[in-house]
């Protein structure tokens, strides 16, 4: 299992680890070395690089997470076009021919709708496998009419269902489009060497081991809100197809 598609998940054993590792900065290297007052100001830079260093990958990494959220909006606004505008121009078949373009592209709007809103794995495998039979059946609605009659006015409709079939494999390759793996690597161990070197320098005193854990938990946030954004179905902030909705209301509002 991949912890990074599960933000709580991330959330706590980052916070673990990183917790783990301000104790073993302040209580392991703090008792065999106890640091010299000279030593301090140059710990103080190298602390202070290591933070800045920390701070800029996690920035870089939300802007990555923050760009393919975008796109999956982008791309979802650009599917319910696709579907919208095919419905529209099924009217240029055949009256048989039209009326199965619609009902088909009606099941196939629910099934995208479904796709966006569905968490369980067992549920989006039939989504994807009802969605593959039903962009056969309509490439089939259209290719007959398309080869008996294989007039302008029929290739707009052939056009048109094209793109409804291209714009639901944008959104998959952007729903499989993550942060790297090395990325989440260097986030976390620069996150431990920072905390590591922010518990050997503690000063030891009352109340002192409440503030060691400021930085592990505020790390385990950071960490947490870039997954939230970054993986397209387990976390709070997601894509809603809010354009697949209001299109699927217009089509059939009962």
């Amino acid at each position: 299992m991949n912890i990074t598609h599960y933000p709580p998940v991330l959330f706590v054993a980052s916070a673990i680890v990183l917790g783990l590792s301000a104790w073993a900065g302040t209580s392991l290297l703090g008792r065999r070395r106890q640091l010299e007052d000279d030593l301090r100001p140059d710990l103080s830079v190298i602390l202070g690089a290591t933070l800045t260093l920390l701070g800029l990958v996690i920035g870089f990494s939300f802007s990555m997470a923050v760009g393919r959220y975008d796109q999956r909006k982008d791309y979802e606004e650009a599917e319910a076009n696709a579907i919208g505008t095919a419905f529209v121009r099924a009217d240029l078949l055949p009256a048989g021919d039209a009326a199965r373009v619609r009902i088909l592209l009606a099941e196939y709007l629910d099934e995208r709708i479904s796709a966006y809103t569905t968490n369980d794995e067992r549920r989006l495998s039939e989504i994807s496998s009802k969605t593959a039979q039903l962009q056969t059946d309509m490439w089939s609605a259209v290719k007959g009419p398309a080869s008996a009659n294989p007039t302008p006015v029929i290739a707009l409709v052939v056009s048109g269902m094209n793109d409804v079939l291209n714009s639901q494999g944008y959104t998959v390759a952007a729903n499989r489009n993550r942060i790297p793996t090395a990325a989440w690597v260097l986030m976390v161990v620069i996150a431990i060497c920072c905390n590591i070197l922010v518990g050997w320098g503690f000063h030891r005193g009352k109340g002192a081991g409440r503030l060691l854990v400021i930085l592990p938990l505020v790390s385990a946030v950071a960490f947490m809100l870039i997954a939230d954004i970054d993986t397209p179905r387990h976390g709070i902030i997601r894509v809603q197809p809010q354009n697949l909705i209001s299109l699927a209301e217009s089509i059939h509002p009962n």
